[in-house]
């Protein structure tokens, strides 16, 4: 009986985490599902271009920038 009720509400289903592990493991749909596995942050999805001072100088610009903005707006 109890059984029949936690699958009608699932707010029923969260107090009792061991029934929906079960339920997920004895789940033929889910098995069927394709699955991979991905791991984006294994490698970085923007390659870095340019040296260590490129980067520094391109900083700096974009701070000087800001700075010019910042002294027009007061």
């Amino acid at each position: 009986m109890r059984e029949a009720q936690s699958r009608l509400n699932p707010f029923t289903m969260m107090t009792d985490p061991e029934a929906i592990l079960q339920a997920v493991e004895r789940s033929e749909r889910l098995n069927r599902l394709q699955r991979r596995i991905c791991r984006p942050l294994d490698r970085p999805l923007i390659p870095k271009k340019g040296s260590a001072a490129e980067l520094a100088a391109f900083d700096h610009e974009i701070d000087a920038a800001e700075d010019d903005a910042g002294d027009l707006a007061v």
